[in-house]
């Protein structure tokens, strides 16, 4: 996500400074315009943060060194790495000057098993993985934040983003991995029977609610981000069957303890307020994916 958010704030004429960890191939050289800058360091590192945010105005946050898998494995790591490190780089924005801080949460985990479906703002928060509880956390530091000293935040709860340049070769991110494996015939490992029903949107979306949260200038804020419709993992399944033309080979495993049943956004907070709303349908990011790994 942060690659399709940073080409789209060049392309409104923004100055843009990407931090990321050292070693990581570019998808844009720092060379291509004046506009953009490369830092590279280590989030839990206090200097290289401060480094990284000094001269901004805006901090978009899209760091996360834990997926809701990993996370119950080691509590300990996920709030050292994350909720400790982003009090750090909170600080350091506080004394860089910075205006405001758009934080990228999670819509699939903050909330837990959900009462009601689809899923408001307002539902009560009872996560059942670390992620979450970190996620939620950072939420609740950035509104003291926003109460102490008047930096402003904006949190997008997003749902289950995919499209082109998603890691294939992650725990995250059904629609990219599956769509690898079918492309090359390979077994489709599902944890549980295919029923577990998430919120599935386009990148490019995505990248449009972030931008509309930049230039929002109502009160501090959370808000859901995603399709307002769920898909099963074999609806998914059977989608990329239609698409390809083909068999998936698929493989069950037992269900994991961390997966919540269902969990569907309701998006029209984000519709009143950021004037944002998804327009690419299931299927046609789904073949801007295929078209993607096709290529590569």
């Amino acid at each position: 996500m942060g690659s399709h958010l940073c080409e789209a704030l060049l392309a409104q004429g923004h100055c843009v400074r990407i931090f990321d960890r050292p070693n990581l191939s570019r998808f844009i050289s720092a060379n291509s315009t004046p506009k953009l800058e490369w830092f590279e360091g280590d989030f839990i590192n206090q200097d290289d943060v401060s480094r990284a945010v000094a001269g901004c105005e805006v901090v978009y946050h899209l760091i996360s060194t834990t997926l809701p898998r990993s996370s119950n494995e080691n509590p300990a790591y996920d709030v050292e790495t994350n909720v400790v490190g982003t009090l750090h780089m909170l600080e350091a924005a506080r004394r860089n000057g910075v205006r405001k801080i758009i934080f990228i949460s999670s819509g699939g985990t903050v909330y837990g098993i959900p009462q009601t479906v689809p899923v408001k703002e307002s539902h009560p928060t009872e996560p059942i993985c670390s992620y979450g509880i970190g996620k939620l956390a950072i939420e609740k530091y950035l509104s003291l934040f926003d109460r102490l000293y008047g930096m402003d935040y904006c949190v997008l709860r997003l749902a289950n983003p995919f499209g082109e340049r998603q890691r294939i070769a992650a725990d995250q991110g059904a629609v990219a991995v599956f769509l690898d494996k079918a492309l090359r015939n390979e077994e489709i490992t599902i944890w549980g029977d295919g029923s577990v029903v998430r919120d599935y949107f386009y990148v490019g979306d995505a990248v449009t609610a972030m931008t509309k949260a930049l230039a929002y200038t109502g009160p501090s804020g959370v808000f859901n981000i995603g399709s307002g419709a769920g898909q099963s993992l074999n609806q998914i399944l059977d989608a990329i069957e239609t698409l390809l033309g083909t068999t998936v080979r698929r493989a069950h495993l037992p269900a994991r303890g961390f997966d919540v049943p269902i969990s569907v956004l309701d998006i029209s907070k984000a519709a009143e307020f950021l004037d944002w709303r998804p327009h690419t349908t299931f299927a046609d990011g789904l073949s801007r994916t295929v078209r993607w790994l096709q290529m590569g």
